[in-house]
């Protein structure tokens, strides 16, 4: 089901998909940097299979969740707001907040902005902490100097043939043109700012251990072949917390569309703990 979720800043574009019965809790998928709320469509059915309510949602200035032209809009403060926002407006029951790769460092400014009060666990997914792998920086390094003068399609057919010429290929037409489209529907001023904390994000790690310590879960999770931040860096941020991270098996960056199955069961045992 689609929805319209209001927020102190404006309406953000979500999706929502309730068991027939009575919810355990709710869980919350915050999409990453290029992202959007349609990454996490494979998961939905297995989480609410497994009684949860799910809720995904476009985070300002992304695809369909339309947003100023300013640069200042764009901050992981205002972010986390959102995201609480979000939370307060639609989640019932515990709630379990899942941040992908930018969206965890969103997921953990919120958290970290309310003491963990919003909160029943935060998941880290495919999420470093602190700036993503030096092996992308000169790709984001160059997206913040183009934007937000350069168009969007010519910035979109540089990547998309970049990616091509790596050996990657979309899997139909049909997702080909929603991923342009997707890429289209973006805020200039929000890629750019997004591509900035991305290279600069604070290691905010020891705070992490210390919300932990007041008992709110953390977990870290990631496909086992990701390649956007270090496996070993969130291997560190796990063993600060005191968890084990969870790998998931024949997935890299999104395992929420690599591997849908075993990700929403990683998810349900450490929410069902």
């Amino acid at each position: 089901m689609r929805l319209t979720i209001p927020t102190r800043r404006g309406q953000l574009a979500g999706v929502r998909l309730d068991p027939a019965v009575s919810a355990r809790g709710t869980v919350i998928l915050v999409p990453g940097f290029t992202g959007s709320k349609e990454d996490f469509i494979a998961v939905f059915e297995p989480l609410v299979e497994l009684g949860w309510s799910v809720v995904s949602y476009d985070q300002l200035g992304q695809h369909e969740s339309a947003g100023p032209d300013d640069q200042t809009a764009y901050t992981l403060d205002l972010f986390a707001q959102d995201l609480l926002d979000v939370v307060s407006e639609v989640a019932t029951g515990p709630v379990h907040v899942v941040g992908h790769s930018f969206g965890g460092l969103v997921g953990r400014h919120a958290a970290l902005q309310d003491g963990g009060a919003s909160f029943t666990s935060l998941t880290l997914f495919c999420t470093g902490p602190g700036p993503i792998s030096s092996t992308r920086h000169d790709d984001l390094t160059a997206l913040v100097d183009a934007l937000p003068h350069t168009p969007l399609p010519l910035i979109y057919q540089v990547m998309d043939a970049a990616d091509r010429a790596s050996g990657w290929e979309p899997p139909s037409q049909e997702v080909a043109d929603m991923l342009e489209g997707r890429f289209l529907a973006n805020s200039p001023h929000g890629l750019r700012s997004k591509a900035a904390i991305l290279l600069t994000a604070d290691d905010r790690t020891a705070e992490l251990v210390a919300l932990a310590q007041t008992g709110l879960p953390i977990w870290v999770v990631y496909g086992e072949n990701d390649d956007a931040w270090p496996t070993a860096e969130q291997d560190q941020v796990a063993a600060a917390l005191g968890v084990s991270p969870v790998v998931i098996p024949n997935a890299a960056h999104s395992p929420n569309a690599e591997n849908p199955l075993a990700t929403a069961d990683a998810w349900n045992e450490l929410f069902s703990r």
